[in-house]
């Protein structure tokens, strides 16, 4: 069987998946990281990656390297989505991934990242009811929805957790007029960038990526993380609006320490259950369901 490694290079983070096929038709996973690098870091401001962000992404990268090594991964793909996108020098920057470090792949676009994530997310679900897929990333937020695996109906919006947390948040903790100014532009952009009649029809949803799966582990109270109990986990409104409530009630030092959260997801953690709130709400939805498998996984599967 093929072995094949994905790099997913985020704004907020970047990840590795090692993983080959398994009789089902479904992957077998053999190694799995993620580490925060903010690559996106001052890039809404300025326009371009800063070095110390793209410097942290290479030692990361550097590692991940090592595993793949490892585990014999024959493929070896990378992604690069919203701050590669976005930065004036992020073609330079992905010619730099792709030269050092020998990975297949390209910049995605919005629709391929969402095309990508709703395969991910799916590839374990069966339903007859139109289902929405959530992808908060750190510039973007892919909406998805579609039946029976087939996406009908996609978009990248810009709102995302470096984002929006860069444009709102100010103050530690943050002011409650902050949220409600982040809150407002991000069901304004959503809104917009969903038509009516796709928001109606939905009816349920999963949430993926380190928004989602960082508010289940702190829900659960998980230490460590533990993939097999996030899978599934369901976050109701209510939930993720006491979520909201205590996470943005703290200092950032404080906030580091509650038990389930990554530290260093902390600074932008209360932008991201903030942004999965609206896009409820928008939706007229009553919670979400929490998958670990995303775009990482689209994409092996894709691959494979």
């Amino acid at each position: 069987m093929t072995r094949v490694a994905v790099v997913d290079i985020g704004t907020n983070s970047t990840r590795l998946l090692v993983a080959e096929p398994d009789a089902d038709g479904g992957l077998r996973e053999l190694a799995r990281e993620s580490i925060v690098t903010r690559l996106g870091e001052g890039v809404d401001a300025t326009g371009r990656l800063a070095e110390e962000p793209q410097a942290r992404v290479f030692r990361v990268l550097d590692e991940y390297r090592r595993i793949m090594d490892a585990e014999n991964a024959e493929v070896r793909t990378v992604v690069m989505t919203s701050a590669v996108r976005d930065a004036a020098n992020g073609a330079e920057f992905a010619d730099a991934v792709r030269g050092r470090y020998g990975l297949e792949g390209r910049t995605l676009s919005g629709d391929d990242e969402a095309r990508l994530s709703f395969l991910g997310a799916t590839s374990s679900r069966r339903g007859d009811a139109p289902l929405l897929v959530i992808d908060i990333g750190g510039g973007s937020t892919e909406l998805v929805e579609g039946v029976h695996g087939d996406v009908e109906f996609h978009v990248s919006t810009q709102v995302g957790v470096v984002r929006h947390t860069e444009r709102f948040l100010d103050s530690d903790p943050p002011r409650p007029g902050e949220l409600q100014e982040l809150a407002n532009a991000a069901r304004k952009t959503i809104e917009a960038a969903v038509p009516a009649d796709v928001r109606a029809r939905v009816q349920a949803a999963v949430a993926v990526a380190g928004t989602a799966t960082q508010l289940a582990a702190v829900d659960l109270e998980l230490a460590p993380y533990d993939r097999r109990r996030i899978e599934g986990h369901r976050l109701p409104r209510e939930t993720l609006e006491a979520l909201r409530d205590r996470l943005a009630a703290v200092p950032l030092a404080e906030r580091r320490e509650i038990t389930g959260l990554d530290p260093a997801r902390a600074p932008t953690i209360v932008a991201g259950v903030t942004i999965l709130l609206e896009v409820v709400g928008a939706f007229g939805l009553d919670g979400v369901e929490v998958s670990d498998r995303d775009i990482l996984w689209g994409v092996a599967l894709d691959t494979t």
